[in-house]
């Protein structure tokens, strides 16, 4: 099926930092899921860039899934790129796509979509993630369900920090509690987006950690919660010192 001719209408669509990240973790020429599509924006950037042929954008909510395909209308794109109501990945069938991307969620949800989806996920050849939170559950995941992450990036905007990574088939045997945390490949790369994540994460435990001694309350979620920042330091002390040579 020939490119969509985009000359005429309403131009090109222009991502974000954080979702051209996404994007750009895309293998040219798959087909794409788009879990959580939202307004549908990388689908429809990725086609009329040529890169992937077609997609599916899914959400589970009818609102923006009707945002996605006025979107996808406006640009005239239908015949490339279909909507579909779906929790996770539920209603994607086998061989229907080659890319899986979930982005945008917490990583709870992100493991939860993972689980629930096993079956179909083994019929694709990547998956794209970029959860907001508990990365290193993802990564743990990730690990024990037969996946191994071969590419990583992180990306800073509007104050807040964003790993994104791809998975594939394959074994990964993590023997450092910090490759979890921040990931093995933004570590040995020595990523300067994640070195400044380390530093201003330095400085917040810092704080915390001085407020709660100052507070002295002897309650056992604040005992609790002391143990836990000062692990958190320790981790980073530990990437720091390994990766950028900060003492």
């Amino acid at each position: 099926q020939p490119q969509p001719q985009i000359k005429g209408l309403s131009g090109l669509i222009h991502l974000s930092k954080r979702l051209l990240a996404n994007a750009s973790f895309v293998t040219p020429g798959n087909r794409l899921a788009d879990v959580g599509t939202d307004h549908g924006y990388i689908p429809i950037a990725l086609v009329q860039e040529g890169k992937i042929p077609s997609a599916l954008a899914m959400d589970v909510n009818p609102g923006p899934l009707e945002r996605a395909k006025e979107h996808i209308q406006e640009f005239h794109l239908e015949s490339y790129i279909h909507t579909r109501l779906s929790d996770g990945v539920q209603s994607l069938h086998p061989g229907e796509a080659d890319s899986v991307l979930i982005a945008g969620m917490g990583g709870a949800l992100t493991v939860k979509i993972l689980q629930e989806g096993e079956e179909v996920l083994k019929t694709v050849k990547e998956l794209i993630l970029q959860p907001q939170s508990e990365i290193d559950k993802v990564r743990r995941y990730l690990e024990q369900a037969g996946y191994r992450i071969t590419k990583e990036d992180m990306v800073w905007e509007e104050g807040k920090y964003y790993p994104v990574m791809r998975a594939e088939a394959g074994e990964m045997h993590y023997d450092c509690e910090i490759f979890y945390h921040y990931g093995k490949l933004l570590l040995e790369n020595a990523h300067p987006i994640l070195r400044k994540y380390l530093q201003q994460r330095k400085e917040l435990c810092e704080q915390i950690l001085e407020k709660l001694n100052r507070d002295g309350k002897a309650e056992e979620r604040t005992r609790e919660r002391i143990r836990e920042i000062k692990e958190e330091m320790q981790r980073i002390h530990r990437a720091l010192t390994d990766y950028y040579d900060e003492m």
